[in-house]
């Protein structure tokens, strides 16, 4: 096959097209993980969900909120992957669950913990020399 006629594997919003009418976990870049039938996109990756919910992990614990119709401006689409309901279903049976209201204040307590640990070690690796992402000497 010469280089004509190679297939590129076709890498833009239009490959959500399989995805259409299926069950797909998508995770944002403020790390909401949102599950729902994929009904709809644009050529911006902008996508309409039904049946969302917005699953909530903490530790061995998750809770879900119900988000009903969802619609997802494409930039904010960290991943997008559909859902294997029989794994789902395996991993799921793992955890406990429990009411999203009791998990969200833990949710946030455990992201304040993170991004606390972050800032330590971005400064410990600022003290031997590391630039840090988002510092004030980044000039990226």
């Amino acid at each position: 096959m010469n280089q004509a006629t190679q297939i590129i594997p076709f890498t833009t919003s239009g490959s959500l097209v399989d995805y259409v009418d299926r069950k797909v976990i998508v995770v944002l870049r403020d790390g909401k993980k949102l599950i729902g039938i994929l009904r709809s996109f644009d050529q911006f990756a902008n996508l309409m969900l039904q049946y969302t919910i917005e699953r909530i992990y903490v530790d061995d614990m998750y809770g879900d909120i119900d988000r009903g119709v969802y619609i997802v401006r494409g930039e904010n689409v960290v991943l997008l992957g559909e859902l294997d309901l029989d794994k789902e279903y395996d991993a799921v049976k793992q955890l406990r669950r429990m009411p999203a209201e009791e998990l969200y204040p833990l949710a946030k307590l455990h992201e304040e913990e993170k991004k606390k640990n972050i800032r330590e070690k971005g400064k410990y690796l600022h003290s031997v020399g590391f630039s840090v992402d988002g510092g004030h000497d980044d000039l990226y």
